[in-house]
């Protein structure tokens, strides 16, 4: 009798045990197909390893992360089915997508269901400025950050040129020229040209003719406000065309994925922005941000790029603000998350409280020769960080942000 009742107690434990167990399930939003789907492969990368660190130091509430993940292709419309499909698979926080499109889309949709929603790769201002709302939080940077950083470089670097702009005609298009515009003062467009280019896919032929735009003006600064193939194809046309040996060329938003696709030929020189690369943790003797360059190396044999940490940024703060809060609820989370600042990949990092901006350091970066980068036992280190600016800087103040939203001054 006595064995019974030990074994009928084991039982009991071993099924406690599991439903303890059971996972919290978080779903990632990224682009395994389309324009961005080198981009999406980093986001998925980073995110795994979060996760796998994570239930590694025993979960989170005691109970293992379980990683969900949708192809949106890119597509804002896909991207909100996508949310759906995780409520219903029980998700407790949504994250990712590659354009702002997805991320105001996404974001909406997470907001109606009670889920938070983290954006990365979303870049125009009206995701945490005119579309901003309590659910949703960016961790990527701004275009206005990204152009303050690049507005101070140039005006010291490249005073007094002109500028050629080419861009895709989407939110983050126009909110990174208008910006890139304010802040390296090329506003009058008589002077300082510029080409928009439909959304979708695009034609050998439609690049072709804007550059061929740009190649007839008197500028000698060209800004490439594109992103993923659609700059891919664009660079290499810029480069057969010997378009570098007479102007510098600018991509506000650069990535390791676009460099590595491109080709470092191709893409030397270049001049953009980045929020983190690889070697910023030895640089500053950041112990987890090296942690996590090692990992990345010994799991994929290469570099992580922006994308990678910041999905694996996210993916840990909010684990952490679960921890700190508590709680699952998305309204204690969002308590927990307002003005929190951190240290993990970089310097110090802030969730702000009044739009739900990640303000960090930015960096203003050039595409090293090719040279450089075949001597790189991996041949991925592109970047030489040649300017930083201060997240409290960069970011947009409080009077400019209620300028851009009316009416609504506070996050609803």
């Amino acid at each position: 009798m006595a064995r019974v009742i030990l074994l009928c107690c084991l039982l009991c434990n071993c099924l406690g045990a599991s439903l303890q167990a059971e996972s919290l399930k978080i779903g990632l939003n990224y682009p395994r197909t389309g324009n961005y789907k080198d981009e999406g492969l980093e986001l998925r990368r980073g995110a795994l390893l979060a996760v796998e660190q994570i239930n590694r130091s025993g979960g989170v509430l005691d109970r293992p992360l379980e990683l969900l993940s949708e192809n949106t292709a890119s597509r804002a419309e896909q991207a909100r089915r996508n949310v759906e499909r995780f409520a219903s698979q029980g998700a407790r926080m949504v994250f990712g997508g590659a354009t702002s499109e997805e991320a105001i889309a996404a974001g909406q949709r997470a907001r109606e269901l009670g889920l938070l929603y983290f954006a990365t790769l979303s870049y125009a201002n009206e995701v945490t400025g005119a579309a901003g709302q309590r659910y949703l939080f960016r961790e990527s940077n701004s275009a206005w950050m990204s152009a303050r950083v690049l507005g101070e470089y140039l005006a010291i670097h490249l005073p007094g040129r002109h500028f050629h702009y080419i861009l895709i005609d989407d939110a983050w298009g126009r909110s990174m020229e208008s910006a890139l515009r304010l802040a390296t003062r090329s506003t009058d467009r008589a002077r300082h040209g510029r080409t928009a280019l439909p959304r979708g896919p695009l034609s050998r032929e439609q690049y072709r003719s804007a550059l061929a735009k740009a190649a007839a003006s008197d500028a000698d600064v060209l800004v490439l406000v594109l992103l993923g193939e659609n700059l891919q194809r664009s660079m290499r046309l810029v480069h057969n065309m010997g378009l570098k040996q007479r102007m510098q060329i600018i991509v506000p938003n650069l990535s390791k994925s676009v460099v590595q696709q491109a080709g470092p030929l191709v893409m030397e020189g270049v001049i953009g922005t980045e929020a983190w690369t690889w070697d910023l943790p030895r640089q500053d003797n950041n112990p987890a941000g090296l942690q996590f360059v090692e990992r990345y190396i010994r799991e994929y044999r290469e570099y992580p790029g922006s994308s990678s940490a910041s999905a694996y940024s996210i993916v840990m703060q909010w684990a952490d603000a679960v921890r700190r809060s508590g709680s699952l609820d998305s309204e204690r989370l969002i308590g927990a998350l307002e003005d929190h600042s951190y240290s993990l990949l970089k310097d110090q990092q802030r969730w702000r409280g009044f739009d739900h901006q990640n303000v960090q350091s930015i960096y203003a970066v050039r595409v090293r020769s090719r040279d450089e980068v075949m001597n790189d036992p991996f041949k991925q280190h592109y970047f030489e960080i040649i300017h930083r600016m201060a997240g409290d800087q960069a970011a947009p103040s409080l009077d400019d942000w209620q300028q851009e939203r009316g009416e609504a001054l506070h996050l609803q």
